[in-house]
């Protein structure tokens, strides 16, 4: 088995973590880079990550996400949150930033970039949400691999009040809603029953069908 799947096979939600351990910023920035450069729709990155790590602020979090201790116990809180709405500055501002990177405008790169001001924008706000929040998935997907390489403990979170966590983060008033938690630590020794149990997961056959 290869390092990679051995680190997945290790990984699992840790449901009580070690608040005496940290981890390292360059751990951290790893995993956010990873995040960085996750795939998303039309290249748009429809979302932003807050690290949070004022223990104050955490704090008023966990009775709005029934009173998870990952958030306070864990070294760092990933808030994944992704735009409210597609809006035509939005949608410019990335396409403009491809063009400055590469240095040159492409035909089919800006007819693209009409067909998308045609389309997203006059859309209604929680279609274009919601299509913002499967990008933040996709990224707190990279979250979770490059955790598990770096052995560090990652419990991915949906069980909150988006409206309160918005609100504490002030979220509304940069365009944004909350779509996931993570939290990022290292597992306690004691007192996570789910620790020791076998990972267990649908078998191949089961779940992968090959179309030829």
């Amino acid at each position: 088995m290869s390092e990679l799947l051995q680190n997945l096979q290790w990984r699992y939600a840790a449901k009580k973590m070690n608040p005496n351990k940290t981890v390292s910023q360059e751990n951290l920035d790893f995993i956010l880079e990873a995040i960085r450069l996750s795939a998303s729709s039309s290249g748009l990155q429809p979302y932003e990550v807050f690290v949070v790590t004022n223990p104050e602020v955490r704090a008023q979090i966990v009775p709005h996400a029934w009173n998870q201790g990952q958030i306070t116990d864990g070294s760092h809180l990933l808030v994944f949150a992704a735009w409210d709405n597609y809006t035509v500055e939005r949608i410019n501002h990335m396409f403009d930033l491809v063009n400055e990177q590469r240095g040159f405008e492409n035909e089919g790169w800006e007819n693209y970039r009409q067909m998308l001001l045609k389309t997203y924008p006059i859309r209604d706000a929680e279609t274009n949400y919601q299509h913002a929040a499967r990008q933040a998935y996709i990224g707190l997907g990279s979250a979770l691999i490059a955790a598990a390489e770096k052995k560090i403990d990652s419990t991915p979170m949906e069980g909150f009040n988006p409206e309160k966590v918005d609100e504490i983060l002030g979220l509304k008033e940069r365009g944004l809603r909350s779509v996931i938690l993570l939290p990022l630590g290292y597992r306690a020794d004691q007192g996570d029953w789910l620790v020791n149990l076998k990972k267990v997961r649908r078998s191949t056959a089961d779940f992968v069908t090959e179309v030829n």
